[in-house]
């Protein structure tokens, strides 16, 4: 199959990216780290989750964050601004802060749900069903993401028909984007390409999206595969940030720097600009304190005689 021409990338450093940091990120760098990723051409910046402060601490100004964001004299045209809301009380809170996009979780794994969200699969499912209704009563889109699309730190090697039954039941209930998240970063592009299939079976391909975690280091490749079997969305995250607290091991989402270094090299279109980029990058990285995960940002933003 023929490359993409053209692949959207939709950033989630600001929300799972950020969530699993031991420090509190100050609401004001949240913003200004989402207003620099806007300068940079993404169309759609993940901003938040609408969860229990109880669990996810770091999320706990996301209204705050999305009020900002929405209000500021930066923000640009045709930009989305997503949040993750788990439940109809999240929902609420997110419509009354000003979403106009919001997404849902579940996973492929009955292990992985009953820890992550205390709930079987299927009940998860119910429960947003709920969410999705009330969305569409006043005409928000919903994005659906499934974990665990590989395998599960809990039960191993998922089934790929496993996946793609999951994917359908959001995508039925009316999710207009599901996210195949390779929670762990253990996929290799086979595998990866398999899973795909399997979901494109019966969730049309422009619906499906691909969220690969780095722990081994080959999201890059798998995006690659990705693009091989025609997929033209992707999940990143703004110098590698992220992880998985149920998940122990697992690394960042693929970064934002290294996709678009590999779509500029493919000639594939995304409407972003690299320079732009790396001073959202290094904005993050110099209030974390280190160096971004990101090579095409440690390798475009070394200093000449330094060790980077």
């Amino acid at each position: 199959m023929e490359l993409p021409a053209r692949v959207k990338l939709v950033e989630v450093g600001p929300r799972d990216g950020l969530q699993n940091e031991p420090q509190i990120v100050p609401t004001r760098v949240k913003v200004g780290l989402i207003e620099r990723l806007g300068d940079a051409g993404l169309s759609a910046i993940e901003v938040g989750a609408f969860v229990s402060p109880q669990w996810v601490p770091q999320m706990a100004d996301s209204g705050e964050v999305l009020r900002a964001v929405l209000a500021s004299p930066r923000r640009r045209p045709g930009v989305s601004f997503p949040v993750l809301t788990p439940n109809l009380r999240g929902f609420d809170a997110a419509v009354e802060a000003g979403a106009r996009e919001v997404a849902i979780f579940a996973a492929a794994s009955e292990s992985f749900s009953q820890k992550n969200i205390n709930c079987s699969v299927n009940e998860s499912l119910k429960r947003f069903a709920a969410v999705v209704d009330s969305a569409s009563a006043l005409e928000i889109p919903v994005r659906g993401y499934v974990s665990c699309v590989i395998a599960c730190p809990y039960e191993g090697r998922i089934a790929p028909q496993k996946v793609a039954a999951v994917a359908q039941r959001l995508f039925e209930m009316g999710c207009h984007e599901i996210s195949l998240g390779d929670t762990i970063g253990v996929g290799t592009p086979v595998r990866v390409q398999q899973m795909i299939e399997a979901c494109a079976a019966v969730v049309p391909l422009d619906r499906l999206a691909g969220h690969y975690h780095d722990t081994f280091g080959m999201a890059i490749a798998n995006v690659y595969a990705s693009l091989e079997v025609g997929m033209a969305v992707f999940d990143s995250s703004i110098g590698g940030l992220g992880g998985c607290p149920y998940a122990l091991g697992a690394s960042g989402n693929v970064a934002t720097e290294d996709v678009l270094f590999l779509l500029q090299g493919l000639g594939i279109d995304s409407g972003m600009d690299m320079t732009a980029l790396l001073i959202a990058s290094d904005y993050i990285a110099q209030h974390l304190g280190r160096q971004p995960a990101a090579k095409a940002a440690r390798a475009l933003l070394a200093k000449p005689g330094s060790d980077e």
